[in-house]
C-alpha cells in the first residue's frame, strides 16, 4: 500500500452537519489520528468540520478529499492529488483521545489507529 488512498481513499461526498457527527469524530478536529502499519510506519488524518479531509500517507505522500458518517462508519472519498470512484469505510470507534485500537487498510493489512491530541497537520498550522 503506497498512498493513504489505500487507507482511506476520499471525493465530494454531502457535507455532514455537525449536529449529526458522532462526540467521538468531534474530538478528531482538534487531532491527528494516526494509523502505524506493521512495518512501522505511520499515515495521518486530519479531519475538518466542513467534511474535508488531508491526509499523509506512510511514504509522505499528501492527499485530500471528503469524509461522510454512514451508519456507524467513517467512510472517505479521496478527490486529490487524483479522484477515485469508491469510497473507503471503516468503523467508527468510541475513543478518547490517546486511546489506540485495532483497525484494517483498505488492502486487508491490520493497523493499530490512535487519536493523538493536536494538530500536526503541516497545511493547516
Amino acid at each position: 500500500m503506497s498512498r493513504l488512498i489505500l487507507i482511506f481513499s476520499v471525493a465530494a461526498l454531502a457535507t455532514p452537519s455537525l449536529a449529526e457527527t458522532p462526540g467521538v469524530l468531534k474530538a478528531a478536529f482538534n487531532s491527528t489520528i494516526v494509523s502505524t502499519y506493521p512495518d512501522g510506519r505511520k499515515a495521518e488524518l486530519w479531519l475538518h468540520p466542513d467534511g474535508s479531509y488531508t491526509a499523509e500517507g506512510r511514504r509522505h505522500d499528501r492527499s485530500s478529499g471528503h469524509w461522510k458518517v454512514k451508519g456507524e462508519a467513517l467512510c472517505l472519498k479521496q478527490s486529490h492529488p487524483l479522484s477515485v470512484p469508491f469510497s473507503f469505510c471503516t468503523p467508527i470507534t468510541q475513543a478518547k483521545v490517546g486511546a489506540r485500537w485495532s483497525g484494517k487498510a483498505v488492502t486487508g493489512e491490520p493497523i493499530t489507529i490512535q487519536l493523538v491530541r493536536g494538530r500536526t497537520d503541516p497545511e493547516q498550522g
